[in-house]
């Protein structure tokens, strides 16, 4: 049995996660020339080609592609049974401050099968009142949407955001239709604290003189998608917290067009707490779960 080095394997499934190698590179706290280093010789290793150049990149060849799926499958099914031999030495409590729209629409899903893994720990769950704010003393851990910048704390990407117009198929009834994109502002706009995803989302799709600040302002993403559901009007949303909401044919996208988010989720907290076993196992099953999410 020729089993190649798993550092080299997890270096992979980081590479293809992400697509890109300085962002691998970051996760598993290695030099950009480590990472590479690692591919390499897996590839030497395998005896066939992972990589490809592409203008000044590198992107993973079809057969790398299906090799790195594989090797996903396989790390996770090792890190599920790791959690379970070791989910009976950890406990403690674990306070996690989530962002309202991503703890109901994509944690609050999946909790249970954290509780499940380790039941000795006490988790509570609670939601900030702005999507940055890390400042609650009790809180252990902060799921956070902002710009990364976190003075003193210790700063970990969790995932980064797409958006797109989302709305219901009665609304979409209900206008006939949208052709193009200038058509959406026959609905009422849904915001979530100011206007800037949809200015930005307009001028890609080249609409003249749109009117972004039209429409309706919420102060929770819950909300925002409680009237976009119900046929109030268009959202801005992202494929992970209203994937759920998409499949069971709630919310349809018009059109095949997204902006990247200058912000982010991530995962905020005191350096001295990192190693802490609750909160360490939280994280490395909130990442594994999130990628089994988005290679679903």
């Amino acid at each position: 049995m020729r089993i190649p080095s798993t550092q080299a394997l997890r270096a992979l499934e980081s590479f293809a996660r992400h697509g890109s190698v300085w962002r691998a590179a970051e996760e598993l706290h290695l030099t950009r020339s480590a990472v590479s280093h690692q591919l390499r010789l897996l590839e030497r290793d395998l005896g066939f080609e992972l990589l490809q150049r592409v203008g000044k990149g590198v992107m993973l060849t079809p057969r790398g592609r299906k090799y790195a799926n594989d090797v996903r499958k396989a790390l996770i099914v090792i890190d599920d049974a790791g959690g379970r031999q070791g989910s009976a030495s950890t406990g403690g409590s674990l306070c996690i401050s989530s962002t309202a729209g991503f703890a109901s629409l994509w944690l609050c899903t999946h909790i249970a099968e954290f509780q499940e893994k380790y039941p000795d720990v006490a988790l509570r769950i609670l939601t900030p009142r702005k999507l940055d704010d890390v400042s609650d003393a009790s809180v252990d851990l902060f799921i956070a949407f902002g710009d990364g910048h976190w003075p003193n704390r210790s700063v970990e990407l969790l995932c980064e955001v797409e958006f797109t117009p989302l709305c219901s198929p009665v609304l979409l009834n209900n206008l006939g239709g949208l052709a193009e994109p200038r058509d959406i502002l026959r609905a009422p706009l849904l915001h979530l604290d100011d206007f800037e995803d949809w200015t930005r989302w307009l001028a890609l799709a080249n609409v003249d003189n749109p009117d972004s600040e039209r429409g309706i302002v919420f102060s929770d993403m819950n909300l925002v998608f409680s009237a976009a559901i119900t046929a109030q009007g268009i959202a801005m949303g992202d494929e992970l917290t209203c994937r759920k909401a998409m499949r069971a044919g709630q919310l349809i996208r018009p059109f095949d067009l997204s902006i990247k988010s200058p912000k982010s989720y991530f995962l905020v907290t005191d350096y001295a707490r990192i190693d802490h076993p609750a909160q360490a196992a939280f994280t490395e099953w909130l990442k594994s779960r999130l990628s089994q999410t988005r290679n679903a």
